[in-house]
């Protein structure tokens, strides 16, 4: 669309051409995968003690377990075609493996320390059953 300026130099839009498609402006996507603070924290300390630059880690799954699939995370030094970028702040970045972006639509990342256990853990709505270890899911 263009704009034609009138004598007191405030834009008005020109009307469509007699046939023309208009098309609303979309609205931005949301991200893949949410990212909690206790995430974002836990992903800047294990890129601060990794001793060499990294654009982020790379969040995937891949085929294994009882229930057929699992999680994997790594260090990713640049993004790869296909790769789903998401900035939950300024200074760290994670990468969605394009493989991984259809069963991870939804899912929100988190970091939890326990009395016996701390690691990342993913709550995907996609999910439809998990292993009795819980290290593997299906969708």
């Amino acid at each position: 669309m263009t704009t034609a300026t009138t004598s007191l130099d405030t834009a008005v839009p020109e009307p469509a051409a007699p046939g023309a498609v208009t098309r609303k402006p979309r609205a931005p996507r949301p991200p893949p995968v949410a990212v909690t603070p206790a995430a974002v924290e836990r992903v800047r300390a294990l890129l601060a003690k990794r001793g060499k630059p990294s654009l982020g880690v790379r969040v995937g799954v891949r085929t294994r377990g009882c229930s057929g699939l699992s999680y994997t995370l790594e260090y990713a030094d640049a993004a790869e075609p296909g790769d789903e970028l998401i900035r939950p702040t300024e200074d760290i970045t994670i990468l969605i493996a394009p493989k991984a972006a259809m069963f991870l639509f939804g899912t929100e990342m988190d970091f939890v320390e326990e009395n016996l256990k701390s690691g990342f853990t993913f709550r995907n709505p996609n999910e439809k059953g998990r292993c009795g270890c819980g290290e593997s899911f299906h969708v």
